[in-house]
């Protein structure tokens, strides 16, 4: 049990742990007990008639009281004050947030988008940053997706936001997230990747100019996928996630409460910090992962293994076997394969598919897919390697090779049919109308008398 972390307040004084002393507890879906003071968690059960150090227990369900055992996640929170001390909600109009992908005309064309801007004037919070590109489904029937970004430059002060519909999966591109939760506080840099549930309440603070992606998850949770024949171990391994321990402030001063509920936002006032936990256990926490624990397993002899051996996590759909949404990375691997094309095939596809690059260039398309933008190719939707790429990879000679050395490239892949937002398509201005070009030089290359281009694979009596 852990019992490192506190911030502890005298008056207005707050003493807190510097960053470099954060702590994290390692696991996939485990059962924390974490505490700041020795003896905040009672012995035995949950929710006694007074609790230790006059601090108030609540629960936290992330699934329904009767969902079977291995699936069932919630948390018992021990706090100074319980969340429902605040002043009524009120709808904020300012629009972060839209659905209008809803009524938005559907466009099935292959999309790019530029890197999007980040704020160089007046102050953008992470809240206020956000902007939705795609999504489909309805928050209130507990089943859909959103992506969104994030650009901001600012951090959050007395403003806390948390989520009532789903789950946010934050992927950060540019600049450090130092976010504060309810069970204790998480550093997130590029290249990470952090998962914060539905009502979990929490405040990004940032350093310097910042800017990512969010996949947000409507009736679900993410879990590891499942491994199959590879075995016990590969891809992400449980023990490399990581969950703050326990962390508090004791402060008398106003917050603003914002609620993220059926795709609108609300606001309500507490005159206390809502990071007032001084010790939780449950199973039901945010979690940081580093894509460079990531364990690739790739093909070997021949042929471009399909891209779902590089799920990092897998939020499960209605139909077993396919998922509501994919969170896959393509990390640097050798590539090996003998008579293969070796970057991604040409590809039509049931799901959507919606990628970002991190750092570094695609293999697929090294030139105009850029840091900071991101592309979808949505369902059924023909996609593949650029000209460029296919030259190259048709005529180099096969050697093992390194790919994506500096470059991180990631995916949100979909069961749903996604829809942009206006926003996406006119608004932000990014959407690159040329990308359709990229494809449209590819020559005939057919000849019925020709067949020596081909050559057969030797196998291995």
């Amino acid at each position: 049990m852990d019992r490192k972390r506190k911030s502890v307040t005298n008056g207005d004084a707050t003493v807190k742990k510097s960053q470099a002393e954060l702590t994290y507890m390692p696991g996939f879906g485990n059962e924390f007990s974490t505490e700041c003071l020795p003896g905040v968690l009672p012995e035995g059960q949950n929710n006694p008639q007074r609790c230790p150090y006059g601090l108030y227990a609540e629960q936290l369900s992330g699934t329904a009281f009767t969902a079977p055992r291995v699936s069932n996640q919630r948390t018992w929170l021990y706090r100074i004050r319980p969340s429902v001390v605040h002043q009524p909600y009120n709808p904020l109009d300012e629009g972060f947030f839209s659905d209008d992908y809803t009524t938005a005309p559907p466009n099935p064309q292959q999309m790019r988008w530029k890197p999007f801007d980040i704020p160089t004037t007046g102050n953008v919070d992470f809240v206020e940053g956000i902007r939705t590109v795609a999504g489909a489904g309805d928050p209130t029937t507990r089943y859909g997706a959103a992506i969104h970004i994030y650009a901001c430059n600012a951090n959050m002060g007395q403003r806390v936001f948390y989520n009532a519909d789903g789950d946010f999966l934050i992927v950060p591109q540019q600049g450090t997230l130092v976010i504060t939760t309810e069970m204790g506080r998480m550093e997130v840099d590029p290249n990470e990747l952090c998962v914060i549930q539905q009502g979990i309440r929490f405040k990004i603070d940032v350093r310097g100019p910042s800017r990512g992606y969010i996949l947000e998850v409507w009736g679900n949770h993410f879990v590891l996928p499942n491994l199959g024949p590879i075995g016990a171990n590969g891809l992400a391994n449980p023990r490399d996630f990581q969950t703050p321990t326990a962390w508090f402030e004791d402060l008398e001063v106003e917050h603003t409460i914002i609620s993220k509920f059926q795709n609108k936002l609300f606001t309500a006032k507490q005159g206390n910090s809502p990071f007032d936990v001084v010790g939780w256990h449950g199973n039901y926490a945010p979690y940081k992962y580093n894509f460079k624990n990531f364990m690739v397993i790739n093909a070997t002899s021949f042929d471009h293994a399909d891209p779902s051996i590089f799920t990092v996590l897998t939020c499960p759909g209605a139909v077993e076997g396919t998922a509501l949404c994919d969170f896959v990375i393509f990390p640097p691997r050798w590539a090996v394969q003998d008579h293969t094309f070796r970057p991604p095939y040409y590809h039509r596809n049931c799901m959507s598919e919606f990628m970002g690059l991190i750092y570094g260039n695609y293999e697929a398309k090294e030139d105009e897919f850029l840091p900071g933008g991101a592309s979808l190719h949505s369902m059924m939707t023909p996609h593949g390697p650029d000209v460029k790429c296919f030259n190259t990879a048709s005529t180099e000679t096969l050697k093992p090779v390194r790919v994506a050395d500096n470059t991180q490239a990631f995916m949100f892949e979909s069961s749903l049919s996604l829809k942009t937002t206006r926003w996406a398509q006119e608004v932000c201005q990014k959407l690159d109308d040329s990308y359709w070009k990229c494809w449209q030089t590819l020559p005939k290359r057919f000849n019925p008398n020709n067949k020596t281009n081909y050559k057969t694979v030797k196998k291995s009596s």
